[in-house]
């Protein structure tokens, strides 16, 4: 009897010495399973990024649900089985599991319908995005971050004027080259506010080394992040300066961590991603006039909704393509249309849609500069032969490009741009006379 209990003893303790091993073992994958945090804070912009992709012209136009089987059905999954999945994704990024990354899936799943929209939409920007960051080096899983920051919506600006896919503020965007003006704003333009973010996110990665620290600093700025590893004693990572983060970057990491969950395993929860039908053959032309959308979409009868769906980098339905060559897509079979009326379109109501802006010949445009040219064959010169655009080269200045002109200088071609500083750029276009 004396035998048999220390046997049951014995066969006791080594089930619950392996279920203590089992349980370390869930432990380590899960990072933190219980962090504590009372402050929970959802996306400031989650919901209205949300209403604006399920309102947008995409969907409206092209977004189609199928009636499934077991639709509302929902299984629940438990924390070993959440661990499970995530650690099956082919990822570069760490992505640590706890109970804050639970509540942000909970929440993705919770909003069934527009997740299916988004699941449906994704299949048109993820192929560019996961090209650029392939083009970079960077880990294809990033393309996530457009879910959590905009919900895959290049219109999306928040309450700060943060703007497009990638949300970037006006200076950041500026800082990484892209155009913000009354007229432009590039953070809307998917292919190029895709680039200025991969550029970003490695130079952030030069400083942290670290994804998450990365994402982190991505949405509360470097300096934020650095003074939260400050306050943790030195301690490079997430979780450990993780209550030291401003509230809503506490959350953004263990949302896209989530993102990138619900993603992959939406089909265990009965997600079924809505029929994005949107036409793939989109071409593009050059604009070297100013023209609006009205113009455009009067001419070759096209939805004026579906031009600002196609380009919205232009804020206010207005390409100035008199200053520099700017690009625009359509339709195949519009784009070929518009080579043939290109002149056309730019006539097109023009005096009710610009009250503003004369139509300036180049003629004109010579005898208005007149009073600033230092001599008179340089009248003649302008007047007989008008203007046109030149691509500056590394290393050109007004100085050099003038030399290329007898008779001008470098403070004449300054005023024909109406330049008010010297610097100029690679691949800028100017313009000089011509020849």
């Amino acid at each position: 009897m004396k035998k048999t209990i220390i046997l049951l003893g014995f066969i006791f303790a080594f089930i619950t010495g392996q279920a203590q091993v089992a349980t370390g073992q869930e432990q380590n994958q899960s990072q933190n399973l219980t962090v504590n945090d009372t402050t929970f804070t959802v996306p400031e912009e989650w919901n209205t990024n949300w209403d604006k992709l399920v309102n947008s012209w995409y969907i409206k136009h092209y977004a189609s649900k199928l009636n499934q089987d077991g639709y509302q059905d929902n299984t629940p999954a438990n924390d070993s089985t959440y661990i499970e999945r995530l650690s099956k994704l082919p990822n570069i990024i760490e992505i640590p599991y706890n109970n804050i990354v639970r509540k942000c899936i909970e929440l993705y799943i919770s909003r069934r319908g527009v997740m299916e929209y988004m699941l449906g939409i994704e299949s048109y920007y993820f192929p560019m995005i996961e090209e650029t960051l392939d083009k970079y080096g960077l880990p294809l899983e990033l393309k996530y971050m457009t879910v959590v920051e905009s919900a895959l919506n290049p219109t999306a600006i928040s309450r700060r004027g943060a703007a497009g896919l990638w949300q970037f503020i006006l200076s950041t965007g500026k800082n990484y080259g892209l155009e913000i003006n009354s007229l432009i704003d590039e953070r809307r333009d998917p292919e190029k506010s895709t680039d200025a973010a991969c550029r970003y996110l490695k130079d952030l990665f030069d400083i942290y080394d670290d994804w998450n620290l990365v994402i982190a600093a991505y949405n509360c700025g470097a300096g934020n992040v650095n003074k939260a590893i400050k306050r943790a004693n030195g301690k490079a990572d997430f979780w450990k300066i993780y209550q030291f983060l401003p509230r809503e970057t506490r959350t953004y990491v263990p949302f896209f961590i989530a993102a990138d969950y619900i993603m992959n395993y939406y089909s265990y929860h009965q997600l079924y991603p809505a029929q994005i039908s949107i036409p793939s053959a989109i071409d593009t032309v050059m604009v070297t006039q100013l023209m609006h959308f009205d113009q455009i979409a009067g001419v070759l009868n096209i939805d004026k909704e579906e031009l600002r769906a196609l380009n919205p980098q232009y804020k206010r339905d207005i390409i100035p393509g008199n200053e520099k060559p700017y690009i625009l897509k359509l339709p195949s079979t519009k784009a070929c249309l518009f080579g043939e009326k290109e002149n056309e379109i730019a006539n097109y109501n023009a005096e009710a849609l610009f009250p503003n802006r004369s139509i300036v010949d180049d003629a004109t445009e010579s005898m208005m500069r007149k009073k600033n040219r230092r001599t008179i064959a340089n009248k003649r010169t302008v007047a007989s032969s008008g203007t046109t655009l030149y691509k500056v080269k590394t290393g050109e200045s007004y100085y050099t490009i003038a030399k290329k002109f007898p008779g001008y200088d470098s403070s004449d071609l300054m005023k024909i741009n109406n330049a008010s500083s010297s610097s100029l750029k690679n691949g800028q276009y100017i313009r000089v006379p011509k020849k």
